[in-house]
């Protein structure tokens, strides 16, 4: 079991400042992912809690002992990496126990602990195969079984399942899910599909150039991002966004004239903003909706049936393609004229600096 405390970290490579000052707070039994685009700077955050980049300013402590100069493997965490690295030569049990055996583990022991690790991934009827004889999962299965024979304090995944094939990522996430409730330890989970972070984290880190953006559960990253980065980061499709400028405000309402459209009204407790500031409307497609003579207009320039529901791409006069989410009998066919307006309860308002201005409750049903 593992507390991870980031104080501070930086990462410098000569000019190159890949993470900038992160403070960041783990818990025991924890699942956090770091999630972000390419180049964010994810993975060196992971590998310089893994022991594998030097951290060059700020502190990392493991359970309350600074970890910065504590080699990697002396820090108690198990690394599972986007490349299996089995050996092709052993079989499935020798794979697994490999790092035992080099670290002098009585045979017993070794055979023992393989055997438990291999029942709780179900690889119990495989151990004697090699390699190239598994599916693309079970392998997966083999390198996690590895790093659960080291009874490691923590586990360190870095894009573990971008190698499979869509189905088999659905199954892996369910499993990885159930493995940390299995195990009762704390696990940090690296990837760029924000699906996958939306699904499997107990909290998310989103991160952008070297800092964290925001740090939250799924739910009030998706309801409540910070800024209009994770905005547009979190959530599939992707939440609209609409600029414009603030006419008028009550305690309950603002009302916002978007540019090139007509106005707004959303509702606002206590938002602190002023007729003539700049603003931009936030709308997830769930929360954008198909009416016959709404704020917002445009022509459909996709429409993609889903079975349950519908999705309508919306080309503004822009250019800029919005979109709503409806259920299956819209009825809408590309190109037709539509307009469009926002659910006032739903939408959000991020000011001229791209932070939030207001908050939304929501509930877990």
């Amino acid at each position: 079991m593992a507390k991870l405390i980031l104080q501070n970290v930086e990462k410098r490579y000569e000019t190159f400042h890949a993470i900038k000052g992160v403070d960041l707070s783990i818990d025991d039994r924890e699942f956090v992912v770091f999630v972000g685009p390419s180049g964010c700077g994810k993975t060196t955050l992971l590998r310089m809690i893994a022991g594998l980049e030097e951290i060059t300013g700020g502190d990392f402590s493991i359970d309350g002992v600074r970890a910065n100069d504590i080699p990697p493997d002396k820090r108690g965490l198990a690394m599972v990496f986007q490349t299996y690295a089995l050996y092709p030569h052993m079989t499935v049990a020798d794979n697994m126990g490999f790092a035992l055996k080099m670290a002098k583990v009585p045979r017993d022991e070794i055979k023992a602990k393989v055997a438990h690790a291999a029942a709780m991934l179900q690889l119990d009827k495989v151990l004697d195969r090699r390699p190239k004889a598994l599916s693309g999962g079970q392998r997966q299965r083999v390198a996690i079984g590895r790093a659960i024979v080291r009874n490691p304090k923590g586990f360190l995944f870095d894009e573990p399942l971008s190698n499979l094939d869509a189905a088999l990522r659905v199954q892996m996430r369910t499993e990885l899910v159930k493995l940390n409730k299995q195990l009762q330890t704390t696990m940090i989970y690296v990837t760029h599909d924000q699906i996958e972070a939306m699904t499997m984290a107990d909290r998310i880190v989103v991160l952008n150039a070297g800092i964290i953006e925001q740090v939250g559960s799924p739910l009030e990253l998706y309801n409540n991002p910070a800024n209009l980065f994770v905005a547009g980061f979190i959530g599939s499709p992707k939440m609209n966004l609409l600029e414009g400028v603030v006419t008028a405000r009550d305690d309950r309402h603002v009302d916002v004239t978007l540019d090139d459209a007509g106005s707004v009204t959303l509702v606002a407790d206590r938002v602190n903003v002023a007729p003539g500031t700049r603003v931009t409307v936030g709308m997830r497609p769930e929360h954008t909706a198909l009416v016959t003579d709404g704020p917002i207009g445009g022509v459909a320039d996709f429409v993609e049936h889903l079975g349950n529901e519908t999705l309508v791409y919306v080309k503004r006069p822009d250019g800029r393609l919005l979109i709503v989410k409806a259920d299956d009998l819209a009825g809408v066919r590309m190109g037709d004229a539509v307009t469009l307006a926002p659910r006032g309860d739903r939408s959000l308002l991020f000011g001229p600096d791209g932070k939030a201005l207001l908050r939304r409750e929501f509930h877990l049903h």
